[in-house]
């Protein structure tokens, strides 16, 4: 050991990263969230994300620090009587859910009828699973309006007076004798 220093490390010492470090080969996302595949060759399937999600409140926000409650707040979910908000799907709003994912359930909403629209808006159901329904307006169609204007105007057909006369007699007398 002529000159050489040894380099004596004590299994005390711990090495800790410091609030900066990134692991590689995360993948960044808009929005500050960054997602680590389980394998270097994963590839995400292609999907056409929801424009709307249904956030609902599975835990009370008591215990939980003040910023997460503050994020409850903003969403509209920890003081209101209701537990369910319908948010935007943005990067904004994603990062918020992400703080708070241990105290909501986020469900995409879906609209397998179309759209509603301002006209719609009173004939609309939002689902439990997430799912928009738009009940339409029942109309009749122009084809039926028009048969039913002819047969109320038709000559040969009764009217309804004296239709209701003859169905009210063959009710009160059902056996009469000869057809």
């Amino acid at each position: 050991m002529n000159g050489q220093l040894l380099k004596v490390c004590s299994p005390l010492v711990s090495i800790a990263r410091s609030k900066g470090y990134k692991a590689p080969g995360g993948i960044r996302y808009p929005g500050g969230i960054t997602y680590y595949p389980r394998y270097p060759d994963h590839k995400d399937p292609e999907i056409t994300p929801s424009k709307l999600f249904r956030v609902q409140r599975i835990k009370s926000g008591k215990g939980f620090p003040y910023w997460q409650k503050d994020i409850l707040r903003e969403l509209r979910i920890l003081d209101s009587d209701s537990s369910v908000t319908i948010v935007k799907n943005i990067p904004e709003v994603n990062s918020k859910l992400w703080k708070v994912k241990h105290l909501i359930k986020v469900t995409p909403i879906t609209f397998p009828y179309g759209e509603p629209t301002k006209d719609d808006i009173n004939y609309t159901v939002m689902k439990e699973n997430g799912q928009c329904l738009v009940i339409k307006k029942l109309e009749p169609k122009p084809e039926q309006v028009k048969a039913l204007e002819q047969v109320e105007t038709d000559k040969k057909q009764m009217d309804p007076e004296t239709l209701a006369r003859d169905c009210r007699l063959k009710w009160v007398n059902p056996f009469r004798g000869g057809f």
